[in-house]
């Protein structure tokens, strides 16, 4: 499935992206939004693109979709954590950004072929991991405790049934290593009732959804890099971040208050740009997504 970047149009008109600037794409992904960046800050203009995920950075080289702006403009992508980005900049010898883009979702190609075990829909290695140096989730499970397995399902899933799951995972693992994302699936369905959520979402749903956060540090990797904006984006630069789920916008929302009322940051969005009802019947996956945006106003 060819990547879709989410809210382009809004994204880049908070941004404000032009001819000679400094842009960062700190999830390039398969470079939809790193495309149209580069379109604004041609000719003079650099990227700066990175993601956690090396099978993406490959697949968007091969891809060839940015080699275009090549002639015209520094292109550099790299694989890191956006939550090092400060770090990033000083062993690249690159100044700060005159903007940064955080895209927090994940992309087709990582749910459908990247064999990782993002899904529950496919029978897969239960691996969910960006980085294939991090701890895969089979290892996980081994290890977690039941207690601390029911919180993280409960805290980053929102699963009410988290205690019953976590007790039926432990219970199975102890018979046989949970190995693949469809034994995983067997077990939670067991475990919840029929009618769970009267149908409205998979009943593995919630609890992979937690998984995935817990594995990949998502939620501490992007409080992280909002509370080091400074550090990686320039006096008047832009900074724009599409979270997909509460928990991830919870978090913009309360570092972009806190920072502006300390005159760090003047907040763009009062309230989070949704995508527009075309824009969510073309892509039926941007339909959760929020954008939030800021300009840095103190370093």
């Amino acid at each position: 499935m060819a990547h879709i970047p989410v809210l382009l149009k809004e994204a880049i008109e908070v941004l404000k992206p032009e001819p000679g600037r400094f842009f960062i794409d700190g999830t390039i992904d398969g470079g939809g939004h790193a495309e149209e960046i580069l379109k604004r800050i041609s000719p003079k203009g650099r990227l700066l693109g990175i993601d956690l995920d090396d099978s993406m950075i490959e697949s968007l080289k091969r891809s060839g979709r940015l080699e275009k702006y090549s002639k015209e403009n520094e292109i550099e992508i790299f694989c890191g954590n956006y939550a090092n980005l400060p770090e990033i900049l000083k062993e690249k010898n690159l100044p700060k950004g005159d903007g940064l883009l955080l895209d927090l979702g994940f992309s087709s190609e990582q749910l459908e072929s990247s064999g990782r075990g993002f899904t529950f829909k496919k029978d897969e290695p239960l691996i969910m991991t960006y980085d294939p140096s991090a701890t895969p989730v089979r290892e996980i499970l081994r290890n977690i405790e039941e207690r601390e397995l029911a919180d993280i399902i409960y805290q980053f899933g929102g699963e009410r049934f988290s205690r019953k799951i976590a007790a039926a995972i432990k219970r199975a693992g102890r018979k046989k290593k949970i190995e693949t994302t469809g034994e995983l699936n067997e077990i939670i369905k067991s475990e919840l009732p029929k009618n769970y959520e009267r149908g409205r979402i998979e009943p593995s749903t919630r609890t992979f959804q937690a998984l995935r956060i817990y594995a990949n540090r998502e939620l501490e990797n992007l409080e992280n890099i909002i509370k080091r904006i400074s550090e990686a984006v320039k006096l008047e630069g832009r900074v724009a971040i599409i979270s997909f789920h509460s928990l991830e916008d919870r978090i913009v929302k309360k570092f972009f208050k806190r920072m502006a009322r300390q005159n760090e940051i003047e907040i763009l969005t009062p309230k989070p740009i949704r995508p527009t009802k075309e824009e969510s019947s073309r892509n039926p996956r941007s339909r959760s997504a929020m954008l939030r945006a800021a300009r840095v106003i103190s370093n």
